[in-house]
């Protein structure tokens, strides 16, 4: 049988409501919010308001399909004792199979109880930036991109490019992709940081090994941004969007960079032909970075996703890609290794997010 298994001492739901995700306090703390909800001046103060409605809503999606699922249980469980007690093989191979079944829906909703942090629902933008390593870091970010490009587009994720920097010789000095799908912000969380690269570098006549360093910045999108800025604080610069060349791209200077003096803050976007979109689109971006700053700032355990701070060279890195002279992958948090290094860079990146989110969770206890 499944892992669920099937004990007659355990309970019906074989301890998934237990300490596992810990469903009573969870169910106690939800009836406080919808009480919360229920009062006259609830959303008198909007910016609390809000947040405890997204409380709400990660709460209620561990709790209902906690007992979705314990219901499934439930009705196996008996369906296989009558039918051993008939000695219908029938019936106990339906109970078997409505079992799997619930086993690929508990699998389901233990990385979905992982994926309960504040912002973890939210859609995102990505930032990639490349670091110490010249050429080879530049063409780093350009392979990261495709590595992450492939993984959005497998798992089912909306992704729309809003901009990219060619390298002095070659690939990118910075891409940025705005990211649409579930609980986007909360899986892609696992790549913010440094990634190493070591290789033989292509772009070294005498074929030596090269380190390259770029790294990952990921910021939620907030629906409504409330944070003011100060046009006198931005410093805006227009240009000419660049691409692979053919008839969609723009002619004229639409592309948009917005600086915001005061933080250092760069945003820019040149996805869209009017300038207007692109700036547009630019400010959310802008707000959104703010408005993660200043919740970080109020929360030090919220892990600082806004950023392109520090030095994004040896020592800071949160996983190592080693393509010579043995294939390796390793990320430094988790301690997960992996050599099929090729499904990684070809966007096989669950295993390493799946790890991070478990070991993410376990530091936080």
């Amino acid at each position: 049988m499944s892992r669920l298994g099937r004990s007659r001492n355990c309970g019906s739901a074989c301890g998934i409501s237990g300490t596992l995700f810990d469903v009573e306090s969870k169910t106690r703390r939800l009836g406080e919010l919808e009480a919360e909800m229920g009062r006259s001046d609830f959303w008198s103060v909007p910016e609390t308001a809000q947040r405890t409605v997204e409380a709400l809503k990660s709460l209620k999606g561990v709790v209902e399909p906690t007992r979705e699922l314990t219901r499934v249980l439930d009705d196996a469980e008996v369906l296989l004792e009558m039918g051993e007690e008939a000695g219908d093989a029938a019936t106990v191979e339906e109970s078997v199979r409505a079992l799997a079944g619930a086993e690929k829906k508990l699998e389901h909703l233990e990385l979905a109880a992982l994926l309960s942090g504040p912002s973890d629902d939210r859609n995102c933008y990505m930032t990639i930036h490349a670091g110490a390593g010249g050429t080879d870091a530049c063409d780093w970010v350009e392979m990261l991109l495709r590595m992450y490009t492939l993984w959005l587009e497998r798992s089912g994720y909306a992704t729309t490019l809003l901009e990219t920097q060619r390298g002095d010789e070659a690939g990118l000095r910075r891409a940025a992709l705005e990211i649409r799908g579930d609980h986007a912000f909360g899986y892609l969380k696992s790549e913010i940081g440094v990634h190493r690269l070591v290789r033989i570098s292509p772009f070294d006549a005498n074929k030596r090994r090269h380190t390259a360093f770029a790294s990952v910045d990921l910021t939620p999108e907030f629906e409504e941004v409330k944070i003011q800025v100060n046009e006198a604080d931005l410093r805006v610069d227009t240009y000419r969007s660049s691409g692979a060349g053919g008839q969609h791209v723009n002619v004229t200077d639409s592309a948009v960079r917005i600086t915001h003096l005061p933080s250092g803050i760069v945003v820019a976007c040149q996805n869209e032909r009017s300038q207007t979109r692109n700036r547009e689109i630019a400010m959310r971006l802008l707000k959104s970075k703010l408005t993660q700053r200043a919740e970080d700032e109020r929360d030090r355990e919220v892990r600082k996703a806004y950023g392109e701070k520090g030095d994004i060279a040896f020592g800071s890195q949160i996983r190592s890609y080693v393509l010579q002279p043995y294939q390796m992958i390793k990320d430094h948090r988790t301690d997960l290794e992996t050599s099929n290094v090729n499904e990684v860079l070809d966007g096989g990146l669950d295993e390493l997010i799946q790890a991070f989110l478990k070991f993410s969770t376990k530091a936080k206890k």
